[in-house]
């Protein structure tokens, strides 16, 4: 098609945005004469991100309902009439073939629009409980493709795909990686290595953990890599040696995967998704604080088919001490989670999704 315009609207966090980028990357490459436009909330990191990515960006005023009474809450209704306003706007100015939202607060008064304009729409659900937003948006949407079969729960049946989460094209080949990983954070390749994620920002409850687990790391002869995150490198910094490779951000996250035995982590949808392509034993902590507690259902959906170890942050005072430091010495037990994670793995779900747009703009 040769004059292909598209709207891609989805943010608030890294799980938003990340797959709305490859979605936009597979399209590109399908069709490189195509105009690709995304639409953030104004403050959210989408506005940095997606520049970094090549991509043109518009902010609305949008935000989300806190759970307490708050002059955020207040404002609301405001900011959904202003953003409701700017999407007419920009929908009328670019004239999209296709709208695409991956989730998030912008992605709702976009799709509201070109829904009411006739224009088709597709969402791609990551979670395997679905958010608020989608949820609204489900019942006008024309396709929607998710991850998880349990959404059909809650979504229209009849319009749900099971395509997967898009993932980055560099994690498909991690296998080959290894030594390459081993030098690149300057590890003993004779030891195991625990590779430590709690997402961009950090997750404070992961820190305190490792942080009071160190001493027995060192006895069991078991290195690190430990991603702190931005809000907590200062503090945990100091903990760096060559045993601890302390880092505020991987750059290369291939090379972290490709090099790690085990891996500790959250269970966003995009980690679960990231995850089950390398295929490596995983051990996923979910933060509790999220809306309706999605990381747990999102984890659940993979140890109910033991595929990974679930510690809940409520057991790790007496569970993780035990069970984690068992399992690092359970080699049978290890190889049998990495290979039923693997089975979970739909490393082909950016393409199925793009196929879906496809179906879509020809309709």
């Amino acid at each position: 098609m040769e004059n292909l315009k598209v709207i891609l609207s989805g943010g608030g966090t890294g799980g938003h945005i990340y797959p709305a980028i490859a979605i936009a990357d597979e399209i590109m490459r399908r069709f490189p004469k195509a105009d690709i436009l995304f639409v953030g909330a104004k403050d959210r990191m989408e506005m940095e991100k997606v520049p970094q990515a090549g991509y043109k960006i518009e902010g609305l005023w949008i935000s989300g309902l806190e759970r307490k009474l708050s002059f955020k809450n207040l404002q609301f209704p405001f900011k959904l009439l202003s953003s409701l306003a700017k999407s007419r706007k920009i929908i009328q100015r670019f004239k999209p073939n296709v709208v695409i939202g991956t989730g998030g607060f912008a992605s709702g008064p976009l799709l509201k629009v070109a829904n009411s304009k006739g224009i088709p729409t597709l969402i791609q659900e990551q979670n395997s409980l679905p958010g608020i937003t989608n949820r609204l948006l489900s019942k006008s949407a024309n396709i929607i493709c998710a991850a998880y079969e349990e959404v059909k729960k809650v979504f229209p049946s009849e319009k749900t795909i099971i395509t997967g989460n898009p993932v980055r094209k560099d994690l498909l080949n991690v296998d080959n990686l290894r030594s390459e990983g081993t030098e690149y954070f300057k590890l003993n390749p004779a030891k195991k290595t625990v590779l430590v994620l709690g997402g961009s920002l950090g997750a404070r409850r992961i820190n305190t953990l490792i942080e009071k687990n160190l001493k027995k790391f060192q006895t069991e002869n078991v290195q690190l890599i430990w991603q702190v995150g931005k809000l907590y490198y200062s503090e945990y910094k100091k903990y760096g040696s060559s045993n601890v490779i302390t880092k505020e951000f991987i750059n290369r996250m291939d090379l972290a995967y490709a090099a790690a035995d085990v891996i500790i982590s959250r269970a966003g949808a995009g980690s679960v998704s990231e995850l089950c392509i390398v295929g490596k034993p995983v051990v996923f902590i979910p933060s509790p604080n999220v809306a309706e507690d999605h990381q747990t259902k999102n984890a659940q959906s993979i140890s109910g088919k033991n595929a990974a170890m679930l510690l809940k942050e409520s057991e790790l005072k007496q569970k993780f001490e035990t069970d984690f430091f068992s399992l690092l010495k359970n080699d049978q037990k290890l190889e049998e989670y990495s290979a039923n994670i693997k089975k979970l793995a739909r490393p082909n779900a950016t393409s199925a999704i793009v196929d879906e747009v496809e179906k879509l703009i020809k309709k």
